[in-house]
This record gives structure tokens, sequence and C-alpha cells, in this order.
């Protein structure tokens, strides 16, 4: 299937009021695309007019540019604008070393972004929320404990319907967080009414920008110089996260323009295909004749390398390897199917609760594991899980 490009804007200066038609620096203007569910559709960005290159940030006549973020009455603020320029500079020389992984990935998930943000009729240039969040990786975990492409913290992602347990995590999945994180930001925008104080929101909380409004101004009308006006309340992080995400719009809006290659096109294309029960990665890269590198990339939400045990599940497989996977899968014996899997110990976790778990004997999992002691298992403490029956025959990974 053909890939269309996104979109971008390129500031200059502070902020650079032209808008290109690709993200990755194209320029050629795309059609407007209709909604889609299914996501190996590929979607064009909208139809954006042109400004001079140079021009003294967003013009006063933003006429065909749709966007309420990018047509922000910010963006004529000098204080704001500087503080712009410094996270153009940061993205474009102490961030240079990451940055091109950055870009690489978002062409991984460009196409799901921009359609998703589509359907749900929110700006496109959120599309670069991703890239300031987690550098649009889905393996991507903060200090805090977010996780994702969207950087969700797990009752967060309960509550929008995401599923996070100890072997499957769906802040990884770049299908359902981006589902999830188009569903959070609408309503925070809804609730705050202003972009600037949503993705305040987004960053530090809504209770938090809730108490700091009801405190300090609790009668002023909602706007993204409010935003700007309680900034000193809020963490430092937050203070940064608009002015860094208009740094980020600029330089992956135009990464030729500020000294870095345009990626290669990598875009997550996929089969679907359905595991009755438990299985590693490994066993299902071996069933598509692929590598278990390709299939942990599209299946990021299987975070301990295999599937869940007693249902069914969907998993991805590279695009055209359905019907070999179905057909090595089905000769691959039910006891075969899954190998060692490492488990990293959290909190309130014993050695009986992991065996339960995965559904095996807690003494195959001691034997596995015999300089663990059950007592004194420690958080982060990693251990070795026999979930095959030919796995539990031996007594450790290197037999």
């Amino acid at each position: 299937m053909e890939r269309r490009r996104g979109f971008g804007v390129l500031l200059i200066g502070s902020l650079v009021g032209g808008i290109a038609g690709s993200c990755v620096g194209g320029t050629t203007p795309l059609r407007a695309p209709s909604p889609i569910a299914d996501p190996f559709v590929t979607t064009d960005a909208p139809v954006l007019a042109s400004l001079p290159a140079g021009a003294f940030l967003v013009p006063p006549d933003l006429a065909g540019l749709d966007d309420e973020i990018l047509s922000s009455k910010m963006l004529r603020d000098p204080e704001f604008r500087a503080e712009v320029d410094t996270w153009i500079e940061f993205w474009r020389t102490r961030a240079s070393r990451w940055f091109p992984d950055y870009l690489e990935r978002m062409t991984w998930f460009e196409e799901t972004v921009d359609s998703t943000l589509l359907a749900n009729g929110l700006p496109l240039s959120l599309r670069y929320l991703p890239v300031i969040e987690s550098g649009y990786s889905p393996r991507a975990v903060s200090q805090a404990s977010a996780v994702g492409l969207w950087q969700f913290m797990a009752p967060t992602a309960r509550t929008l319907g995401m599923e996070v347990t100890p072997l499957v995590d769906e802040r990884r999945d770049p299908f359902k967080s981006t589902a999830g994180a188009a569903e959070f930001l609408s309503e925070l925008r809804g609730e705050f009414g202003s972009w600037f104080l949503a993705l305040a929101a987004y960053n530090s909380g809504p209770g938090r920008v809730r108490r700091i409004l009801n405190e300090h101004a609790p009668l002023a009308p909602p706007s993204d110089r409010l935003y700007w006006e309680i900034r000193q309340y809020l963490p430092r992080e937050t203070r940064d996260f608009v002015p860094k995400l208009f740094g980020a719009i600029a330089v992956a809006g135009s990464p030729a323009s500020h000294g870095y290659e345009i990626p290669s096109p990598r875009p997550f294309r996929f089969d679907r295909v359905l595991i009755p029960d438990a299985t590693t990665l490994d066993i299902v890269a071996r069933a598509a004749e692929s590598s278990e590198e390709e299939i942990s990339r599209l299946n990021p939400e299987y975070v301990r390398g295999m599937t869940p045990p007693r249902r069914p599940v969907y998993v991805r497989v590279p695009l055209g390897q359905g019907r070999t996977f179905a057909r090595n899968y089905a000769s691959i014996p039910s006891d075969e199917r899954v190998s060692f899997v490492e488990h990293e110990v959290v909190a309130g976790e014993t050695l009986g609760y992991i065996a339960q778990q995965y559904g095996i004997p807690l003494v195959d999992l001691r034997a596995a594991n015999p300089l663990i002691r059950p007592r004194s298992l420690r958080i982060g403490v990693r251990i070795t899980v026999p979930v095959s029956r030919s796995a539990r025959r031996g007594s450790s990974p290197g037999n």
C-alpha cells in the first residue's frame, strides 16, 4: 500500500509561518482523508495554505489553517516565542544524537496517529506530542512509570480501557494507546477550554491544573494566555511543556531545514493472527518465518515476550505472513509453544503469585530459580519462568 505523507510546520527564527506538505520535510499539498477504522489504511493530511517563508510568526490571516493549536494568539507573544526558540535550538543541537531515531519511529506510527486525530476532530499538530513524550517509542518508560507513545500512568490507562497487567500492557499498543490519547485529550480540551491548559493538564494531571486555577484564577475565562499567567505555579516540566512541543513541531515538522536527513518510511504493516493460548514471541516468529525482533516491534504490548495464558489474543505478524503463520503454527504441539521467559518482580508479588499468573506449578518455578530465596524476594529481581512442559523438564535456561 502506498504511503501518503503527513504535514509539517516550519518555524523560522522564533517560529516560521510556513506550512510544508510532509511531516518529514515535503512540500506537496495533500487531500483531506475520511476517518478510517482500519489501521492498515494510509491517510493523508488536510490541505494547508502555505504561508510565506520568514513571515512574522503566525500572521493575522490564517485562512486555510484549521489547527487550533497552531493558530493560538500566544504565538505572537515575544516571551513565548523566545522560549520556543530555545527549544528549537535544543532539538537541533543537544538532542541531535537521538532525534534521528525519533524521526524514524515517527514514520512507523504517523498514519495511525493522523487518522485517529482526524477521526476525533483534533488538531493534527498533536501528532508531534509523542515526539516530546516518548520519542515515538512504545517501550518508553518515564521515571514516574508513565509508559508508551503517549506516556500514560497505569490508573489513567485503565480508566481509558487499556489492559495493564504483568503480561500485557496496552499503553505500549500503538493503536489502543493512540485511541486512548485522543479520548483523553478531547476530554481535557472540553474541560479547560484551551489547548494550552489542556496540554498542561495532560502533562501534570488535570487535578493539579484545576487546583491552581481555583486558587489563583477562579474567575478568569479560559484561554491560552491563562496558561502563561499560571505557569509559575506549575512544575518545571509542565512550564516547559508547551514551548517544548512547539520546538518539536518546528524541527520534526521540517527536519531537512534543521540539519536532519529525512528518514526512509517504515510504516507499521502487518497481518493479524489469532493465538489461542500462551505462546512466546520467539515461537510466533518461527511460525511466521520472521525474526523475533520484528515480531517484538509489531507487538510491544506483550511485555514478557509471551501472550497471556488461557485466553485467545490477536498478534501481529509481518504483512503477507498470516497464512504462513497459520500453517506453521498448527504443526507446533501445544506444549512446545512457550519457552522460558523472564519476569521482573514488582511490589507485592511472591513466587506463589507469579507461578499462578503464568499457570505453572510453584515447584517448577523454584526449580528454575535455585538461588532465589522466596522470603527475601526483592522488587526488580528478574526470575526465570519455565512456562512450557519441555522447558520445565530442564532446570534452567542453560539446560
